[in-house]
This record gives structure tokens, C-alpha cells and sequence, in this order.
């Protein structure tokens, strides 16, 4: 039986995040589940894992942006059933930016999600997380390497993202793991995307296909469960994309 984590993963109200939570709260973790607009999909899911095991799903909004909120949300965390074993940074805006037209507001918003409010979560966290030997994950990007064209800022973030994971591995180190997960193609965008656009996408996939959430969470896992000799590293789930590029 392995062991119960108390887990803070922001933006798990829908998507990805939602599919992790499912997942560790199967493995018998608790959850204080972040969120910031998606309070109906927030409060539904937790609705539903509280009614398999009460107590076990705790919900916080919070503007990450916003420095006091985020420090509310790692206070809150660090209360919830005794403490915080693993911070999970999986919240995320995604957009595209023509580099001609790209605004100081776009440049915050992106850079804020991917790259700040993740160092300053992990730095209110730090005291808690040291004290149990704990672990953060970072859900980073295959294009965070190379840049995706037409999303400079994004890029730029989760380029930033990786550096913070191989750096904050060093400076948290030996009692903190810090390691990363770099999704290629999981789901498709909210945006509606043409058959061929997801097609071309598919061919540069070596398994021709693209990824499930649960790769994701399976990673996750891993990570927080199995990899104790592995920090400051970057797991890449791509189905092989980056093979071709």
C-alpha cells in the first residue's frame, strides 16, 4: 500500500489537471485542488471524489498572479491534513502571440502562469515540503527546447519553467526533489482544430497518435512515488515527436 501524499495541484479543474486528480485520489491522496475561473467543473469534481472518500478534496480559488492570493493558497495548503508532500504547478495559460503585436498584459499573463507563480509557490512551500522530504512537478512543454512558432511568449515561459525545474532541483536539494514533465500532443486545444491540422500534427508523432491525460498522470506517479534518486530532471511524453524535429 503505498503511502497517503497531500497534494496542491493548481489548475486541475478541467482537462489534464482534472485527469490527475482522478488519478492520485485513486491512489489514495488527498488534494487541495486549485483553481481560478472554473468553479462549476471545480466544485463538481469535487463533489464527486468527496462522495468515494469525504475529506479528501479541498478547493481554493486564487489569482496566481496576484502574490497575496498565491501566498493565501500555499497557507491553506500547509494547514490541510497536517501539511504538503508535493506541489504539482500544472496551471497554465496558452496562447499565441504575433511578435509584432505581443502586449506587456500578454507578456505578464503568460510569463505569470508558466514562470512566476510557480517559483513563488514552491518558495512558500519550501519550509513544509523540506520538513516531509517532498517533491514538486512542474508540467513544462517539448517546445519549451525549442520554441513553438507563432506562441513566442509561451515558449519563452516554458523555457523558463525548465531552468527553474534544474536550478530549484539544486537549491531545494538533498531534502526537496524537483522534476518536470514535458507533454507533446495530449489533447487537442479547446479551439476547434481542422482534421488536417490534427492530422499534420499526428505525422510528426513517431507513434502516429497523439497522448491520454493518464500518460500524464502515470508520470506524475511515478515521480512522486518511484523516482527517489531522480531530481532536476525533464520526463518527456511526446510519443517520439521530438524525434523529428
Amino acid at each position: 500500500m503505498r503511502a497517503k501524499k497531500n497534494i496542491l495541484i493548481t489548475g486541475a479543474a478541467k482537462r489534464v489537471g482534472a485527469h490527475c486528480v482522478r488519478y492520485l485520489h485513486g491512489q489514495g491522496c488527498n488534494i487541495v485542488l486549485h483553481y481560478r475561473s472554473s468553479s462549476e467543473a471545480a466544485n463538481e469534481l469535487a463533489n464527486e471524489l468527496n462522495e468515494l472518500r469525504p475529506d479528501s478534496v479541498r478547493l481554493y480559488q486564487a489569482d496566481l498572479h496576484d502574490i497575496q492570493e498565491l501566498q493565501a493558497l500555499a497557507d491553506i495548503a500547509k494547514q490541510a491534513w497536517g501539511g504538503v508532500d508535493v506541489l504539482i504547478n500544472n496551471a497554465s495559460a496558452f496562447y499565441a502571440t504575433e511578435l509584432a503585436e505581443v502586449t506587456e498584459a500578454q507578456w505578464d499573463d503568460l510569463l505569470g502562469s508558466n514562470l512566476k507563480s510557480p517559483f513563488f509557490l514552491i518558495q512558500a512551500l519550501a519550509s513544509t515540503l523540506q520538513s516531509r522530504n517532498g517533491c514538486v512537478i512542474n508540467i513544462v512543454d517539448i517546445h519549451a527546447e525549442k520554441g513553438l512558432p507563432g506562441f513566442p511568449v509561451y515558449s519563452i515561459a516554458k523555457a523558463g519553467l525548465a531552468a527553474l525545474t534544474k536550478i530549484l532541483a539544486k537549491e531545494l536539494a538533498p531534502e526537496i526533489r524537483v522534476n518536470a514533465v514535458a507533454p507533446g500532443a495530449i489533447l487537442w486545444p479547446d479551439h476547434q482544430l481542422a482534421e488536417q491540422q490534427k492530422q499534420e500534427i499526428q505525422n510528426k508523432v513517431a507513434l502516429q497518435r497523439i497522448g491520454s491525460p493518464d500518460d500524464i498522470a502515470k508520470a506524475i506517479g511515478y515521480l512522486i512515488y518511484d523516482a527517489q534518486y531522480m531530481t532536476g530532471q525533464i520526463m518527456t511524453l511526446d510519443g517520439g515527436r521530438t524525434l523529428f524535429s
